[in-house]
């Protein structure tokens, strides 16, 4: 399931790489993943200095994947 998710992210973002700049070389990792039942969720984040992480999230039922991307904005510290 772990190279799956990660073949799937790397291919996404590929897909949504400015064409016209050469292939960077990355890597893609998993952050966290959890099963219940039949049912898988991962959080992605590659190498790249874009912010990005992704959640992937596999229903078993249906056997099929959701692929949500985001963008990281900002990291603060609140103190109390």
């Amino acid at each position: 399931m772990d190279e799956k998710v990660l073949q799937i992210v790397r291919n996404y973002i590929v897909e949504h790489l400015d064409k016209s700049d050469p292939l960077p070389t990355f890597e893609v990792f998993i952050v966290w993943k959890c099963k219940a039942l039949q049912n898988w969720k991962y959080l992605l984040s590659s190498t790249l200095f874009d912010g990005m992480y992704y959640e992937l999230t596999y229903n078993g039922d249906k056997k099929e994947w959701y692929l949500d991307s985001y963008k990281k904005f900002e990291n603060r510290v609140i103190p109390e």
